[in-house]
């Protein structure tokens, strides 16, 4: 597939049910959709050609089958971290005053977004990839992913069929990362596998196994 392609349904698909597209949702019932999507569109942006810069340069570093071996255990635990999903602090869901709504949206989304799941993503796609499709191709499949987000919240009052959303998207990350996996691994040993298969497994557990401290604080302030 077309790197620019690649990168806008991956980000797309990794952006569903994610922190930063809850901060999305959270700022258009407050401010313009458009602003809101503007600001998104720069902050995104701004944020992702470092991250496909960080990709690109390690990717010139180290050998394509290691690298898409590693780059499929990474979407694996896409999977897992998008099957458990995100929630937002009290913080968070309350509108801040006094600000641009721009730079406010800007803002918010560039810190939201350091570190996050759509980040990383970035940067694995672009390990592998040609810089400015993956950059390109990411910010804007961020974009519609939000944008679809937005209006879909705002016509249905904010209820969306999160559980299906989760499970879809965590099934299309589990099958390309078994696709990588086997594609930068089918000569490698069985220790390697073996390895590999233990790293997915505590990964699954960290995010599925283990309590969620976000919703144990959330469930003790209520």
């Amino acid at each position: 597939m077309d790197a620019f392609w690649l990168s806008l349904v991956m980000i797309f698909i990794a952006e569903l049910g994610d922190k930063t597209q809850l901060v999305a949702l959270t700022l258009a019932t407050c401010y313009n959709s458009w602003v809101v999507l503007w600001g998104i569109f720069w902050a995104t942006l701004a944020i992702h050609v470092f991250s496909a810069g960080i990709g690109w340069f390690i990717g010139d570093k180290l050998p394509t089958e290691w690298i898409k071996f590693v780059a499929g255990i990474a979407f694996i635990a896409f999977g897992f971290w998008t099957l458990r999903g995100d929630q937002l602090d009290e913080d968070e869901k309350s509108c801040k005053t006094g600000i641009n709504p721009f730079w406010l949206v800007f803002s918010t989304f560039f810190m939201a977004e350091l570190g996050d799941k759509t980040m990383l993503s970035t940067i694995t796609l672009a390990s592998t990839n040609p810089f400015l499709p993956v950059w390109i191709g990411s910010t804007i499949g961020m974009v519609i992913s939000d944008g679809l987000a937005i209006i879909a919240g705002k016509m249905l009052g904010a209820r969306l069929p999160e559980k299906a959303i989760k499970i879809g998207a965590s099934a299309i990350f589990f099958l390309f990362g078994i696709f990588s996996m086997y594609e930068g691994g089918s000569k490698f040993a069985l220790f390697i596998w073996g390895i590999a298969t233990v790293i997915i497994a505590l990964t699954g557990y960290i995010f599925l196994g283990a309590p969620n401290h976000s919703s144990a604080k959330n469930r003790t302030t209520q």
